[in-house]
């Protein structure tokens, strides 16, 4: 026997789905005047900027934020961005309240990311007094964004890493081959 879902009975699926997810869409918002910022760079020349607020949405803990490429990112990396969003969180107070960032909006490399307009999600946890005060942290693990190895180590080919640090989206943001004891010890 073949089962048809009446539309309502879809849109009620559908609801109930939305509910349980931990990231609900949440529209827009503007950033405030000290957005939390992270980031970092790759193995090869470019790296990335995201800027997050924490703020009360209907209740709920809301994370809204924005997220920049280097003008100058490398062949090899460009388009890595959205792979390293996804793989990243956000804590408020060490506990984390966001996994997986991409639904960040991407903007250009600013030096400042205050006052632009960010994409929000809401997630289940709810908002409590204080959280505005509260430390807010952006987590992005270092990984492997890249692997053209041709069998072996000793075969040739390439690896290009992301590596958190910074933020890394502007020109002027520091960069790790600005100083190269920094370099070596994060690619350690």
């Amino acid at each position: 026997m073949k089962t048809v879902l009446t539309p309502l009975a879809a849109a009620a699926l559908l609801a109930g789905l939305v509910a349980c997810s931990p990231n609900v869409p949440a529209g827009q918002a503007v950033l405030g005047p000290a957005p939390t910022l992270a980031g970092g760079t790759f193995t090869s020349p470019g790296g990335l900027t995201v800027a997050v607020d924490a703020r009360n949405i209907g209740g709920r803990t809301g994370i809204c934020g924005v997220w920049a490429e280097s003008d100058r990112q490398s062949v090899m990396t460009r388009n890595s961005g959205p792979k390293v969003l996804d793989s990243g969180g956000v804590s408020l107070n060490g506990e984390a309240v966001a996994q997986g960032l991409g639904f960040l909006r991407k903007v250009a490399p600013a030096t400042s990311y205050a006052g632009l307009e960010a994409n929000c999600i809401t997630t289940d946890r709810p908002w409590r007094a204080g959280d505005d005060a509260r430390a807010l942290s952006i987590h992005l693990p270092r990984q492997i964004v890249r692997n053209e190895l041709d069998g072996d180590l000793d075969g040739g080919g390439i690896i290009i890493w992301f590596r958190p640090g910074g933020p890394s989206a502007h020109p002027s943001d520091p960069k790790p081959w600005d100083n190269p004891s920094a370099s070596r010890a994060a690619d350690g």
